[in-house]
């Protein structure tokens, strides 16, 4: 049996009216490959290319690369596949999402004259960057038998049951703080406790009335003390994981191709966030001396944002076959709001007799807006070209998550939570490789890449690997193009980020069907 220490454990227990913690920082500072299918058929691998409406997205001088305007629009098909392992059980699940994840168009005017300048170009892109349409279910009996203990070795709490997140939540909390009032209702308190005290206290509130836990001197308003009415053991869990939404890029660029070979760009950003996740966990235990037997607790999360960035690239030409490209991506400066809701219900004996308790508040918890900074990247890219025949490419960028910020930093729980970043995030590279080769009219495509974890530890989000396969045809000026790419990672994913920490090891696998309609205009 492992004892967990209160003086190092109790540094979690932050009363704030801040629900926000790193998987949401973390959430909205990765992006994933989507756009055209030729791009994803090259796995993104378009700095140096340009000449396509989602490479505007890697490098914004890509559109000067147009000899004449040009529009696409992208529908694709995203199928995620979870292998979860938690404990001694092995679940698996699906989820498959249709929809429109790219575009846009880029208008070309040629100079007129003998300027060095020979075009510009201006157009406006939209990209998905993330989808976050997931399910995983994590089933399995918690055999760890680990404990919260106080400065007096007296157990608390058991760690690998439930009740840990609630005790590590009330633990230091004055108990007229967190229980209802003679004349109140239970609802009433939930939404006047999160009002005055925030988060944290809720979450004891909810614990301390669904009698998971007791407080030493249940007569004292003034106890912070406080003990799990459940007894050590072996805990059996049913988690279940459900979100919903995407992060979106509409793009404003302008580009211009300066002589024969270089090529410059600017892209202004408008994104957006809309998230939903919903989690369920169902928790039994047969342990002796446990006073509650059953446990059902359920969270919902609506999250909306907005946020703006801007890149700066650039793509030079050093031979008729070589080409080089660099670009620049600012931070996304983001405003967030979050809404929450939260339903809890046990199975106790501890008047006797069992009984179930209900704590359905129906409220829906309103968060203060806040600020998220995520990190800026760096890209450079190589291409060579064989005339009309083909093309390889490559890729390297570089991004700095350890950078990720809650804003603003005088707030004493987002100074917390970007400390803790600093310490946990690391800065990751990725590397992408693409290659096309011509046939007449077909075009026969394939990539691979590799992205490196953003967690120091390299495991609580793994590093990532993935492949691509593409056919285009073109009609002369219109093309049609269709690719398959897959990539896999897996993550050690925190039931909770307090008290229940045990995580489940989700091997998640993205397979994408893309078709894409480009044309010149």
């Amino acid at each position: 049996m492992k004892k967990l220490n209160l003086l190092f454990i109790g540094m979690l227990s932050v009363c704030s009216l801040n629900a926000q913690d790193i998987s949401d920082a973390l959430r909205y500072s990765q992006s994933e490959i989507q756009g055209t299918a030729r791009f994803r058929a090259l796995s993104g691998a378009f700095g140096a290319l340009g000449g396509d409406m989602s490479a505007v997205s890697i490098n914004p001088a890509s559109s000067a690369v147009f000899s004449q305007s040009h529009a696409s629009i992208t529908f694709s098909n995203v199928d995620t596949s979870n292998d979860t392992q938690y404990f001694n059980g092995f679940t698996t699940s699906n989820t498959s999402n249709f929809d429109i994840n790219q575009g846009g168009a880029a208008f070309v005017f040629e100079s007129r004259n003998n300027s060095p300048w020979r075009k510009f170009s201006i157009g406006v892109a939209y990209d998905r960057t993330n989808n976050y349409d997931d399910i995983w279910n994590a089933v399995g009996t918690n055999t760890k038998d680990d404990v919260f203990i106080d400065n007096n070795d007296v157990v608390r709490s058991p760690a690998n049951s439930i009740a840990g997140y609630f005790f590590l939540n009330a633990n230091g909390k004055r108990l007229d703080q967190i229980s209802a009032f003679d004349d109140e209702s239970l609802s009433d308190a939930y939404t006047d406790i999160g009002n005055t005290y925030g988060f944290a206290h809720q979450q004891a509130f909810l614990g301390f009335e669904s009698f998971i836990l007791e407080a030493d001197d249940i007569n004292d308003d003034a106890n912070t003390l406080y003990s799990s009415n459940l007894a050590s053991g072996n805990f059996t869990h049913n988690y279940s994981y459900a979100s919903t939404g995407y992060n979106g890029k509409i793009s404003f660029n302008m580009a211009t191709q300066y002589e024969d070979n270089l090529y410059l760009g600017l892209n202004l950003n408008s994104h957006f966030i809309d998230y939903q996740k919903s989690t369920l966990l169902f928790e039994n235990n047969s342990n002796a001396g446990s006073l509650v037997n059953n446990i059902e607790f359920e969270n919902t999360l609506s999250t909306r944002g907005n946020g703006f960035s801007f890149q700066l690239g650039g793509i030079i030409k050093l031979s008729p076959e070589f080409r080089l490209g660099v670009a620049f991506d600012s931070p996304t400066w983001y405003t967030i709001e979050e809404e929450t809701t939260q339903y809890l219900s046990t199975v106790h004996s501890y008047f006797g007799p069992t009984e179930t308790q209900v704590i359905n508040p129906q409220t829906v918890n309103v968060y203060p807006q806040y600020k998220l900074q995520t990190p800026s990247k760096i890209t450079g890219s190589l291409a060579y070209v064989f005339g009309t025949q083909g093309l390889l490419s490559f890729d390297y960028s570089r991004k700095d998550y350890s950078k990720t910020k809650f804003k603003p930093e005088s707030d004493t729980f987002f100074a917390e939570q970007n400390d803790i970043m600093s310490n946990i995030l690391t800065a990751a590279s990725t590397y992408r490789l693409g290659g096309e080769y011509k046939i007449k009219q077909f075009s026969l495509r394939g990539g691979y890449r590799f992205e490196e974890s953003p967690y120091k530890d390299g495991v609580t989000v793994g590093d990532l690997t993935g492949y691509s396969l593409g056919i285009g045809y073109s009609f002369g000026n219109t093309k049609l193009d269709v690719t398959y790419d897959q990539a896999n990672r897996t993550n050690e994913t925190p039931l909770y980020n307090v008290g229940l920490t045990d995580a489940a090891v989700i091997d998640k696998t993205n397979s994408n069907i893309t078709l894409s309609l480009s044309f010149n205009i």
